[in-house]
């Protein structure tokens, strides 16, 4: 038995096998992702890399003015200085900044990154500020790549203490022209976890997949939705719900939806729910809740914590599913109420 199927009388009498119930049926994808746009393919990557090699002489000098005009040309060498660096677009805008005094803002160097992924072939445009920021971060980076890790405390940890950037230009070039220690290489990728950069990038990708799934539902049953914008502003919640039936007008069935691997963030959308619920009882009695809380979730991230798992059965009214349910998504809901089809 569901939660969603049985009384919450039943629910608070004995929950541990709704709990299990949901357990069963949550799947977790997170060993294949989405590509997304601005995916950008190895051979491209090794392109950039191999361009960068042949305008450094194998890495034996960093000539920024060599670089820049590579970088022009070639513009995913800067997505191939930036994985050397191991650091993100902003990160790298701040350091060039401070160490060369030109303004490198953050909207300018996602801006510059994101067009580079997008569009790996196209030469950039370096005029006026483009052009002068540009050359600040290739500044940096030549001036962070040849000198190599600073002292620092036994305590502490430099981001530029990798297999090739420690000891400057020579271990870049000592590893550019023979097999990496695959030891270390685990090893970094330990610190740094495989894909964390793209995953981070297509998170709200994976999750649009269960968001398009309850859209299929509701508009096959030809419900009435209305389906909310990321940290859009919605007169009677702190925070806007995924989707709100039939209206914000008149609230009377909200769902909320989320795909995890992370149980951190599955305990924030936990406490997200219960919120809600509390909302949804402000004023009314057990019996007559403003709106309906029906949550849809999957992703290993939910299936970590039991007792989170029962708050937000209990939140719900029993009312959680997850992509192997949803076929239950309306007969079991005050959906059944909107269903015209």
């Amino acid at each position: 038995m569901f939660p969603f199927e049985v009384s919450l009388d039943a629910i608070l009498k004995n929950p541990e096998p709704y709990v299990d119930s949901v357990f069963s049926c949550l799947e977790s994808e997170f060993l294949v992702m989405p590509k997304g746009a601005g995916f950008v393919e190895y051979p491209i990557f090794e392109r950039g890399y191999e361009a960068l090699k042949m305008a450094t002489k194998g890495f034996l000098q960093l000539d920024p003015d060599k670089i820049l005009s590579v970088t022009v040309t070639e513009p995913i060498v800067i997505i191939v200085l930036r994985s050397m660096l191991g650091f993100t677009p902003p990160e790298w805008g701040y350091v060039a900044t401070q160490k060369t005094g030109v303004l490198v803002t953050q909207g300018f160097v996602r801006s510059l990154d994101r067009k580079v992924r997008m569009e790996p072939e196209t030469k950039l445009n370096t005029n006026g500020v483009t052009g002068e920021r540009l050359k600040a971060m290739i500044d940096t980076v030549c001036q962070l790549l040849a000198s190599g890790v600073s002292k620092v405390n036994t305590d502490q940890l430099h981001r530029l203490d990798k297999a090739d950037t420690k000891y400057g230009l020579e271990g870049i070039r000592n590893l550019s022209g023979m097999g990496v220690p695959y030891a270390m290489l685990l090893y970094e990728r330990f610190l740094g976890r495989p894909f964390a950069g793209h995953r981070d990038s297509v998170s709200d990708l994976i999750g649009d997949s269960l968001e398009s799934a309850i859209e299929n539902v509701l508009a096959n049953a030809g419900i009435s939705f209305r389906k909310t914008k990321r940290a859009e502003r919605i007169e009677g919640f702190d925070q806007a719900p995924d989707f709100i039936i039939p209206s914000e007008f008149n609230p009377a069935v909200i769902i909320e939806a989320k795909i995890t691997e992370d149980d951190g963030t599955a305990r924030d959308k936990v406490t997200r729910i219960q919120h809600l619920g509390e909302l949804s009882l402000a004023g009314r009695s057990e019996d007559d809740p403003r709106y309906e809380v029906i949550a849809c979730i999957g992703g290993r991230g939910f299936g970590v914590r039991r007792e989170d798992m029962k708050k937000m059965i209990q939140a719900t009214r029993g009312k959680v599913f997850t992509a192997k349910t949803l076929d239950r998504l309306i007969d079991c809901t005050r959906l059944k109420e909107f269903k015209v089809k």
